[in-house]
């Protein structure tokens, strides 16, 4: 009977295993997971669950017993220390060897941290990526405590909002010269800066940090432009790497996270990918999607072709972002854009904006703006491109946009 392992339990390798089970796969099915909880969202980390509004079960993809139920061997707080891809095993760190026919990695991505140098290794120092640093944190999101975010990216500006609801004072540095500028256009970042202004944190953009400072618990951060601040805690959300270390050393291909064919397999051909860790084809060019939908869609791909149906996997990009009361939603990617056209609302607050590439609508953001968000991800699934003056009329059915 065949054996397929999967290592890494999040929503990839979660989806993945219940994907088999629901396809017909009858062989053996084993998931191992590092943490010492089930496999679980990751999302609402960073809000509904740091905001005290989500309990832990309430994240939970699944009950416990479903893996029992499926037979699914279920392993957690275990950890995968070696590959050998020749003899099809790996080795556990509690030194069992584990054989198999199909072995998947889902393994995520690694949250990027600050030297010990610069401070990095005080107490009050807190990254935002699994359930053992949103606990960690969570105690120290008490009204007027003041918080340092590093960091200017949806995780930086989600711990922002939900500091600034609990009542906390919030400075928030990004080196570049404007917040999103890796993700989103000046338009989004636009947005996305009055909307922190206007709930009372203070963003500052073009400065860096040098270092926090204090001897065990960190108590300020000198900033690049000399600027000393007393802080309680700092967040650090600088960005992730994928998890490529287990399959480096394995001596399978890496680029920007582990390379995989349009099906999802490896450099090695019993060896498959999916999720953070794993890069794939879109429109001719090599991307790593890290998003929620990518690692769903992207692991039931894999598990169709492990069961036995050849099926290409086709990316079709979706993100969100939940700060204040305003939730982003994106379709698309929007790299190598040229232009960017902006849809405003009637209501305060909604707009939508429309990336191109010359003539090529290539992705959307839209803020507090579902329809929209709903009609662009269709245009740019079914490839179409509505002239951008259509986009931008108020007086443009939006729906009418969708008709052949």
């Amino acid at each position: 009977m065949a054996h397929v392992i999967v290592v890494g339990a999040g929503q990839a390798g979660a989806s993945l295993v219940a994907k088999l089970r629901s396809v017909g796969f009858g062989g053996d099915v084993t998931l191992i997971g590092a943490e010492k909880v089930p496999p679980y969202q990751r999302p609402p980390l960073s809000k509904a669950y740091l905001l005290g509004e989500m309990a832990e079960e309430r994240l939970y993809l699944r009950p416990a017993e479903f893996y029992a139920d499926q037979g699914i061997n279920l392993r957690l707080d275990t950890r995968v220390t070696a590959i050998d891809k020749e003899a099809k095993t790996i080795n556990l760190d509690d030194g069992e060897t584990l054989t198999y026919d199909q072995l998947v990695l889902t393994m995520g991505a690694h949250p990027r941290t600050l030297p010990a140098a610069v401070g990095g290794m005080l107490d009050g120092v807190f990254a935002v990526r699994d359930l053992s640093d949103a606990d960690a944190m969570a105690p120290q999101f008490t009204a007027g405590k003041r918080v340092l975010i590093i960091g200017g990216g949806y995780i930086g500006l989600e711990a922002a909002a939900v500091a600034s609801k609990l009542g906390l004072t919030v400075t928030l540095v990004e080196m570049a010269d404007r917040i999103l500028k890796r993700v989103a256009a000046p338009e989004t970042s636009d947005y996305f800066r009055a909307l922190h202004r206007a709930h009372g944190v203070d963003i500052r953009e073009g400065v860096g940090l040098d270092r926090l400072l204090g001897d065990e618990q960190v108590t300020g951060a000198r900033l690049t432009d000399g600027t000393e601040l007393e802080i309680d805690f700092a967040v650090v959300g600088v960005g992730v790497n994928p998890a490529t270390i287990l399959a480096d050393s394995a001596g399978l291909a890496i680029g920007n996270g582990i390379t995989t064919d349009d099906y999802g397999r490896t450099s090695d051909p019993s060896i498959w990918a999916a999720g953070d860790c794993a890069s794939s084809q879109f429109h001719g060019q090599t991307v790593r999607i890290e998003s929620v939908g990518n690692a769903i869609d992207q692991a039931e791909a894999i598990a169709i072709n492990i069961a036995g149906t050849p099926l290409p996997y086709e990316p079709k990009p979706w993100f969100w972002s939940d700060q204040y009361d305003c939730k982003l939603q994106i379709a698309g990617l929007n790299i190598g854009y040229t232009d960017v056209y902006v849809r405003r609302g009637e209501a305060e607050g909604v707009q939508s904006n429309w990336y191109y590439k010359d003539k090529t609508l290539l992705a959307v953001d839209a803020m507090n703006d579902p329809r929209n968000y709903m009609i662009g991800k269709r245009l740019i699934e079914a490839g179409r491109s509505p002239d951008p003056s259509l986009v931008t009329d108020p007086a443009t059915d939006m729906k009418a946009l969708l008709k052949p």
